[in-house]
């Protein structure tokens, strides 16, 4: 059996051994042998099993997600089969929502009215993956992703909707110039803060974790773009930090 050293299957990959000692801390990827140095070697199933996790990890899934996606065993070119249908799956989801921002834009530039739902159909929730891990942790976003992943294609559609609806909220009662101390106002947030607890899977924002959410709805052009724009997400802002300040200690 042909065995590849950590330094060279990092060197292939890209990986650092770092993160294949990680691998193998967490029962993602074992060594096929330690030798009496410390060294770890690689083996041919090794070889095809972090196959998978790469092609896996490309597509955004959680380790947690993947641990549980490698139970089975599969040859190499059988994790390339499977790895090339994801691809194209992905492909086929990004060429539909390409044609469903491409209709939104050419209904705006033409004038026309739209629903909430129409507006945000093209929105991809996962572009925000680097924020939730840059500032609430890997766990936070993996918590997420684990979440979506035990949906069934109904509750995700359900899931969505919600998501839609709760932000849509937000962004009318800015539009309407509502008081952001008012008690659709407040309501209105407490709303959001318990779909953001669900979001996040479970894990309830705490005040510091609330009110730095409310400082990148302003900060990240993305999120105000989702309020109609940074002035609606100012006063979202006031708003959510005037409920931190009576629900959060």
């Amino acid at each position: 059996m042909t065995e590849w050293p950590i330094r060279d299957l990092a060197k292939a990959t890209g990986l650092t051994s770092r993160t294949l000692r990680h691998y193998e801390q967490i029962g993602l990827l074992l060594p096929s042998r330690v030798a009496s140095n410390g060294y770890r070697f690689y083996g041919d199933a090794e070889i095809s099993r972090l196959y998978r996790i790469l092609s896996l990890r490309a597509l955004e899934l959680p380790l947690a997600t993947i641990q549980l996606a490698l139970d089975d065993k599969t040859s190499l070119a059988d994790a390339i089969e499977t790895h090339l249908g994801l691809l194209e799956e992905r492909r086929d989801r990004t060429n539909e929502q390409i044609a469903v921002v491409r209709r939104t834009l050419e209904t705006v530039k033409k004038g026309q009215s739209m629903s909430v739902e129409e507006v945000f159909a093209g929105v991809d929730q996962s572009q925000y993956e680097t924020e939730v891990r840059a500032r609430w942790g890997d766990a936070a976003w993996e918590r997420s992703a684990m979440r979506r992943t035990g949906m069934t294609d109904e509750q995700r559609e359900n899931d969505d909707k919600k998501s839609r609806d709760v932000n849509a909220a937000l962004r009318a009662a800015a539009e309407d110039s509502e008081n952001p101390n008012s008690s659709r106002f407040q309501s209105l947030v407490a709303d959001h803060h318990r779909w953001v607890t669900a979001y996040w899977g479970g894990r309830e924002p705490d005040r510091e974790a609330y009110t730095g959410l409310s400082e990148l709805y302003v900060a990240d052009p993305r999120f105000a773009a989702t309020y109609g724009g940074e002035s609606n997400a100012e006063i979202i802002r006031e708003a959510m930090r005037i409920w931190v300040r009576a629900n959060l200690e």
